[in-house]
């Protein structure tokens, strides 16, 4: 069903990576949302004023909520589509990540509305009506969550969208709700025993983690991640297979919206190259990352001795005695700079990301001995520098 309306409603639906292909998508599940929780409300605010149940009510109120994030994503979505113009030149991509963060808050103000209709309900129960055709309706409302859920996680999947992943997990939560319901209802008709109230308190908890999970991975992309692992390996696989590329480093990449990502490396050349020559296949490995991977790419050259044999004896000394005192550690931008009296080596340290300035201290420190204990007349000049790539 969710292959059959993509081709349907979305021209050209492979090509994920166009801005006017993820807004059709957009379009097209906050359309589909739209529908569904409108008439999954008018429904179950029916069957709740018949019967008398909070948790059938919230729970109605509840599609009324997510119709109502059906219309934000949609505006949202819309919004993200608008071209850089002179106050945003790199587009309006974030406002999808905004919207998700208005349906994260949507749905911890649900969680938090029905934890105070749960709570009273507790203090003062009342009796509750039933009817099969009410559990029928109410199953058949679980039904169409369960696919609403699954539409959107595999949408979300197709194009890469958090706002979408969070109409998954709201629709998902929604699931869940009305299950709890259709449990307590059958409960109370089985033993006479009303858990109304209870179930609904437990609902509205797990409601809540989910508004939290939602705005927390909504927030990460907003703040500013660590590069992907997956993305800094196809990355630097990709620079480094250039001829004279020796090496990459510093690799960090800054999100304005799921389509558009920047990032600058620092791509290692030897020091002896015809800068001519290397600036062209920079600007090829630019232009050809843009095309296969859709990330503009800035590069920075930075030259490196490879045919002075003692720069290369003390860059891979100094590197080994670096991993023997942190196995996480790492150099890069090694030069070595001689004097009348003492020779310089100039090269930036990257530590772990728990390392903190103690920590860094005391490395630089035992790095700079072990140094002096080799070579009596050198001075290190040191730059402790931290990866930008997420942790395993």
């Amino acid at each position: 069903m969710t292959q059959f309306l993509v081709k349907l409603f979305v021209k050209d639906y492979e090509n994920t990576g166009s801005a006017r292909v993820r807004t059709d998508y957009g379009v097209m599940s906050s359309i589909v949302g739209i529908l569904c929780n409108a008439m999954l409300f008018g429904t179950k605010l029916a069957i709740g004023l018949l019967i008398n149940s909070i948790s059938v009510m919230a729970d109605a109120f509840n599609n009324l909520s997510d119709a109502g994030s059906s219309i934000i994503s949609f505006i949202g979505v819309k919004l993200a589509e608008k071209p850089a113009d002179k106050e945003h030149p790199f587009g309006h991509g974030r406002l999808e990540y905004i919207s998700a963060l208005v349906v994260a808050f949507l749905v911890l103000q649900v969680g938090f509305s029905l934890l105070k209709s749960s709570f009273e309900k507790v203090l003062h129960p009342e009796e509750m009506g039933f009817s099969w055709t009410m559990l029928v309706i109410l199953t058949l409302s679980v039904l169409v969550k369960l696919w609403l859920s699954i539409f959107n996680h595999k949408l979300a999947a197709a194009i890469n969208s958090n706002l979408m992943r969070a109409t998954s997990t709201d629709s998902r939560n929604d699931v869940i709700v009305t299950t709890a319901t259709i449990a307590s209802i059958l409960i109370s008709r089985l033993t006479g025993f009303n858990i109304d109230g209870w179930m609904g308190l437990i609902v509205s908890v797990f409601v809540m983690l989910s508004g939290f999970n939602i705005a927390r991975d909504t927030l990460l992309p907003l703040l500013g991640e660590a590069v992907d692992r997956d993305v800094h390996r196809k990355l630097t696989e990709m620079v480094e297979s250039y001829d004279g590329i020796i090496g990459s480093h510093d690799l960090i990449a800054h999100n304005y919206g799921p389509s558009h990502t920047m990032a600058t490396i620092h791509a290692e050349v030897p020091n002896d190259s015809n800068m001519e020559d290397i600036h062209e296949v920079i600007d090829r490995i630019e232009r050809d990352v843009l095309r296969d991977t859709g990330i503009f790419l800035v590069i920075h050259m930075d030259p490196v001795a490879v045919n002075d044999q003692q720069v290369m004896d003390r860059k891979n000394m100094v590197s080994r005695i670096v991993m023997d005192l942190e196995p996480n550690a790492s150099i890069h931008d090694f030069r070595m700079v001689k004097g009348k009296n003492n020779t310089n080596l100039i090269f930036d340290l990257v530590v772990p990301h728990s390392y903190g300035e103690a920590d860094e201290q005391d490395l630089l420190k035992k790095v700079k001995k072990r140094i002096h204990d080799i070579y009596h007349k050198t001075q290190c000049v040191i730059t402790v520098d931290k990866k930008y790539v997420a942790d395993a």
